[in-house]
């Protein structure tokens, strides 16, 4: 049985940088045109983190039947290193994204965009679609389309339109940005699991574009950052002050550049994750001053 701090583990905290941001960018771009509110984004934070959890635990559960966790570097896999029977990882998995679900209800229903109830509910399938079901998209090289479109522009233009009942061009610089960040997240992970993802069939974009093309890959999600933060300067001049934060990225992107594979490539996954964190921190005071 799995002790409290495996199941910690198994929900990969590392991650949860890709749940905040988005719920911080999309408040920022509310404050830009004085529409924040605060109890809102803490319902969105709510939905965010709850399904960004349940994703984890629901990959736990699909890569390690599959076997596809057999090899693995990194954090704790739960199912695929048999520290916890399979069917409660699952449970675990639906139970988090229950309560996504439930707090998810109670955000539209306050701020009366029913519209975001089908889009969210396309998120949880989405979600365990994954690397769930018959022919999961994640291994199929969809897994960054996801990523972009859920953790990004939906996430984003979600917590902005719940909050100011409107989006904005800021806003939608600000999910682009959010959203290739979160992707490049996922591309650091996928490519250090190259060889084992491609031993095992699962043809993550990562395998499909090779290790050099996964790396420029990475690197150009983090350029669509940079631009779209210094775009956003033609509103708000002090937006990319921001870009600061991306300072954090630096061992990451030079992981990534000087070819580092296995265990190497894993301070790639935190420094982009904690990256993507501190520059939606520091977006936000120069969106929310107007």
């Amino acid at each position: 049985m799995a002790t409290l701090a495996q199941w910690i583990a198994g929900s990969r905290p590392r991650t949860l940088p890709a749940a905040v941001a988005p719920v911080v960018v999309g408040t920022a771009a509310a404050a830009a045109i004085d529409k924040s509110d605060l109890a809102l984004a803490v319902i969105a934070l709510v939905v965010a983190v709850s399904l960004q959890i349940g994703v984890n635990y629901a990959n736990d559960y699909s890569d390690g039947v599959r076997g596809t966790d057999e090899e693995r570097v990194g954090p704790v896999r739960l199912v695929g290193q048999r520290l916890a029977d399979p069917e409660n990882v699952k449970l675990m998995a639906f139970g988090w994204f229950g309560v996504g679900a439930l707090a998810g209800l109670a955000l539209v229903a306050l701020a009366q965009t029913w519209i975001l109830v089908p889009l969210g509910a396309l998120a949880i399938l989405a979600a365990w679609r994954y690397t769930g079901g018959d022919n999961p998209y994640g291994y199929r090289g969809l897994g960054e389309v996801y990523v972009f479109v859920f953790f990004g522009l939906m996430a984003v233009l979600g917590t902005q339109l719940t909050q100011a009942g409107e989006t904005t061009l800021v806003g939608l610089l600000g999910a682009i940005a959010c959203g290739a960040l979160t992707s490049a997240i996922l591309v650091a992970n996928n490519l250090r699991d190259i060889p084992t993802d491609r031993q095992s069939g699962k043809h993550t974009l990562a395998v499909r574009l090779g290790d050099r093309g996964t790396r420029t890959l990475y690197l150009g999600l983090v350029g669509v950052a940079v631009l779209c933060t210094l775009l956003m300067a033609i509103w708000h001049h002090w937006a990319p002050i921001s870009l600061i934060g991306l300072v954090i990225l630096a061992p990451g992107i030079k992981a990534v550049v000087g070819g580092a594979t296995g265990r190497a490539l894993i301070p790639a996954l935190a420094t982009t994750g904690m990256g993507l964190l501190a520059w939606s921190l520091l977006l936000f005071f120069p969106l929310a001053r107007g």
